[in-house]
């Protein structure tokens, strides 16, 4: 990932703003005046320590949890602001790639790729729905599993298998939670090379939440490191692995 594409981005539109986001659970104060921004097109990786926030952030972000102050704007809407319908409909541009792959075990690879466009009410043909899992699939490099279930599969094709199903309504964002967790290294590195290619092809934006500093390295235009449930650091990974901030070090040596 270049600089390059973070200066042409810079006069394109904010798909998400997220401003003073705070969020607690009785005396514990996870995020505290969170700001975060995701231009089109772009990769931001959210850096944290264990229990850090990280999973609540993206939570309030698909609106699971409600903030308890703050705003965060998708596509210019106010999550915490919408009703359950309107939240609906920004869901719908929104791909969410489960940290668990989230797949239903009972169903074919071909039938947990169709189930997003049945939750969504989408009204297109038989014809158009195996031309639009045969698309998916073949973005991921698994065209030949459309009929195995999920329990045939690799840990790494199962990864895939769960992309091609987010991939299935053309996203604008992609929200990743811990996309490598449980994966061995070339596998991770298949992976994190598939979610760059899948970027640049569609253009999406895309937010990851990782530990893996390979992924940090390899994904992101851009770097926010979550600590005390703050924005502590926001900047390239080229620039943050120089630092000699003793917190910001911790996490690259």
């Amino acid at each position: 990932m270049t600089s390059d594409k973070q200066v042409l981005n810079s006069s394109l539109d904010k798909v998400m703003l997220i401003n003073n986001l705070c969020k607690s659970f009785g005396d514990r104060h996870i995020l505290i005046n969170f700001n975060l921004e995701l231009i089109r097109g772009e990769s931001v990786v959210v850096l944290g320590k264990s229990g850090s926030g990280k999973s609540v952030l993206i939570k309030c972000v698909i609106g699971l949890l409600r903030p308890d102050k703050g705003s965060i704007k998708i596509f210019g809407k106010n999550i915490p602001d919408l009703n359950h319908d309107e939240l609906d409909q920004v869901r719908a541009k929104i791909g969410f790639l489960f940290q668990s792959n989230a797949l239903y075990d009972s169903m074919t690879v071909r039938e947990n790729l169709e189930f997003p466009l049945r939750r969504h009410w989408i009204e297109v043909s038989q014809e158009e729905v195996d031309k639009m899992v045969e698309d998916a699939l073949e973005d991921v490099g698994l065209r030949h599993t459309i009929d195995m279930m999920p329990v045939e599969l690799s840990g790494g094709m199962r990864k895939r298998v769960a992309l091609a199903r987010t991939l299935i309504l053309k996203p604008e964002i992609i929200l990743y939670d811990e996309p490598t967790t449980g994966l061995d290294t070339i596998t991770s590195k298949e992976i994190i090379e598939l979610m760059i290619e899948i970027q640049e092809k569609y253009n999406t934006s895309s937010l990851i939440i990782s530990h893996d500093m390979n992924c940090v390295r390899m994904a992101s235009d851009r770097v926010v490191m979550l600590m005390d449930g703050r924005c502590y650091a926001n900047d390239t990974y080229e620039n943050l692995i120089k630092s000699e901030d003793p917190k910001i070090k911790m996490f690259f040596e």
